[in-house]
């Protein structure tokens, strides 16, 4: 997992830290990598103290928002380049992110980790190349890693979402790209181009977790479809992120439309959770 540079502060940390002030506490346990571990605070009554370094308390704390130390002061881990994306905490630890306010990563009944955990099951990467095609927050390829896949290759298109990446303590180390042979290698790219430089046949498993389909609707075609049928060997399996949009609002059935689309690429495919699983048929 990656090493956020500095402490990370959310509104429950900051209420925590605020109590302990008030109450007089000279130190507080909690939690300052958004729960990955616990650390040792030292409360003052003008600023707080972590690992030698002082800190100031926030003047104004918002929920749904994580606040890190640019060195001066605490900012919110969040961007605006035409859309505003922010990474969000949620009650499990891991956080998600939201572009424009749409949540990108599920959390309602699990932890987004947890969650990419199971659906990386799925496609069993042990020993395998894998191909992650929209990386984001890099759960999906972090499960990949520690479930023994021999590579990921994985593209992110948008810089903003990578530093989000960068500051947040759930997301792949760096160092796991560092050290060859590589167990990852993350890509600044949009993959609906970059897919066309990759060999024939040269990965073993896809994972396919897109923008919802008003956003991306490229990654949705026929033509990328097909484009990973290529690059998939026979017998490879995919997992492709769907979502559950209902059908009666949106007007359309996105999990059909996918598995037709996928089954014209040559897949046989099964719907499971919020998703469609496909393994590429041996005649492809």
């Amino acid at each position: 997992m990656s090493g956020a540079p500095g402490p990370l502060v959310t509104l429950e940390v900051h209420d925590a830290l605020l109590a302990a002030r008030a109450a007089g506490r000279p130190v507080l346990e909690c939690s300052l990598d958004l729960r990955r571990s616990q650390a040792t605070v030292a409360i003052g009554p003008q600023r707080w103290a972590w690992q030698g370094r002082e800190f100031p308390y926030l003047e104004h704390c918002k929920p749904r928002t994580v606040y890190h130390f640019d060195g001066v002061a605490f900012q919110p881990v969040a961007r605006f380049a035409g859309s505003l994306i922010k990474l969000v905490p949620t009650e499990w630890g891991p956080p998600t992110f939201e572009i424009d306010g749409i949540k990108m990563l599920p959390t309602a009944r699990v932890s987004p980790y947890a969650d990419a955990e199971r659906k990386v099951g799925l496609i069993q990467p042990r020993g395998k190349l894998v191909l992650d095609t929209c990386g984001g927050l890099g759960y999906f390829a972090g499960c990949c890693v520690a479930l023994g896949a021999r590579h990921v290759d994985s593209f992110e298109k948008n810089p903003d979402v990578i530093w989000l990446r960068g500051l947040n303590p759930w997301s792949p180390d760096s160092r796991w790209s560092q050290t060859p042979p590589a167990a990852l290698r993350l890509t600044e790219g949009d993959v609906a181009g970059r897919i066309q430089e990759l060999p024939a046949a040269s990965v073993d498993a896809i994972l396919h977790d897109p923008p919802r389909f008003g956003i991306a609707g490229e990654l949705y075609s026929q033509a990328f479809y097909d484009a990973l049928a290529r690059v998939l060997r026979r017998q490879g399996m995919l997992f492709h992120y769907t979502g559950t949009p209902n059908k009666l609002t949106s007007g359309r059935d996105v999990p059909n439309e996918v598995a037709t689309r996928l089954r014209r690429a040559g897949f046989r495919t099964e719907f499971d959770g919020d998703g469609v699983l496909a393994v590429k048929a041996g005649g492809r």
